[in-house]
């Protein structure tokens, strides 16, 4: 297995190009004003998730648009609460103008729902995808209530209230794109769940150094008070022993969580598992970049480049097969 992650891009690159990342994803489409709003969501996700665009581009071409759609929606939430921590903190904007802002687009989501066409290109893309896939309405506004949870809470006392934001955050994402790979068992559903909270708690790990400037600590408190760790020991930027074995910790139980995931990719419908696949194992392998760097989460972001991306894709094929 070691052998396939040194095979060369020049192997790799025929794989890929036959692929649909070549493809008319979005110049295939009639309607002048939906390729457009295609496009934009299209643009997002490549410039927001790389390792997710990548990953995405081995699906049908209507499952990749969809996908483009979903990831636009979420990242304009994101966005949305962002920026308006940003004023906030700035004081041109009041909580209750912020709140005002979810509540708006909570109102515009609803009535997407409802068949109302709206000009914003995210919800008017996303509007297309409700026509084809059935994503139920209870995940976009979990979704919409997990950022809200940002703006007013910025410290997790148990695993169980982190767990609570990751779900509402990601394993909802999870379960929309589920819709759009489609699956072929029910069951595939809890661990898209699990897959969400996987990369969700991936994304905690990496980013400890840029939430500590925001102000935010989301490892739970009562885990440091048990590895002997304090807040301001995370500000300070201590790499203790006590530190160290709290960030081993806390990749186990990541990694627990890829391999309930891993179990739901055999019951996706055949044309969306090596996308999954693909983006399961680079994700996770930011735990391993972060191992490889000594646990330094304050001042190293772990990352995989383009090549390393790439790379994987042999292991993927392999084992689907």
């Amino acid at each position: 297995m070691t052998n396939l992650l040194k095979i060369p891009y020049s192997f790799i690159r025929p794989i890929y190009e036959k692929s649909n990342f070549h493809r008319a994803v979005i110049s295939e489409i009639d309607d002048a004003h939906l390729r457009m709003a295609y496009a934009h969501c299209r643009s997002i996700t490549r410039t927001h998730a790389k390792t997710f665009y990548m990953a995405t581009r081995f699906l049908p071409l209507e499952k990749q648009r969809s996908i483009f759609a979903i990831y636009g929606l979420c990242r304009y939430l994101d966005d949305l609460v962002d920026e308006a921590e940003d004023l906030v903190q700035k004081k041109k904007i009041t909580d209750e103008q912020v709140v005002n802002r979810l509540e708006a687009f909570r109102v515009k989501l609803i009535s997407t729902y409802r068949g109302v066409e709206h000009k914003d290109p995210v919800l008017f893309a996303f509007s297309d995808v409700l026509n084809q896939f059935n994503i139920s309405i209870e995940h976009p506004l979990t979704l919409l209530d997990g950022v809200k949870m940002d703006l007013s809470k910025n410290r997790y006392d148990t695993f169980d209230e982190l767990y609570e934001y990751s779900y509402k955050v990601a394993s909802v994402v999870g379960l929309m794109t589920s819709e759009i790979f489609g699956y072929e068992d029910p069951k595939a559903l809890n661990h898209a769940v699990d897959l969400g909270i996987a990369m969700q708690l991936t994304n905690i790990l990496r980013d400890i150094g840029e939430d500590l400037v925001r102000g935010r600590i989301y490892l739970p408190k009562e885990e440091l008070e048990s590895f002997g760790l304090t807040e301001e020991d995370l500000f300070a930027r201590k790499m203790s022993a006590g530190f160290i074995e709290l960030m081993k910790f806390q990749i186990e139980r990541a990694r627990k969580y890829y391999d309930s995931a891993d179990k739901g990719i055999s019951m996706l419908q055949r044309d969306s598992r090596l996308p999954v696949m693909l983006a399961r194992e680079n994700y996770s392998r930011i735990l391993t970049k972060i191992e490889e760097n000594d646990y330094q989460v304050f001042h190293q972001r772990a990352y995989l480049n383009s090549t390393e991306k790439f790379t994987i894709l042999p292991k993927v094929i392999m084992q689907l097969r």
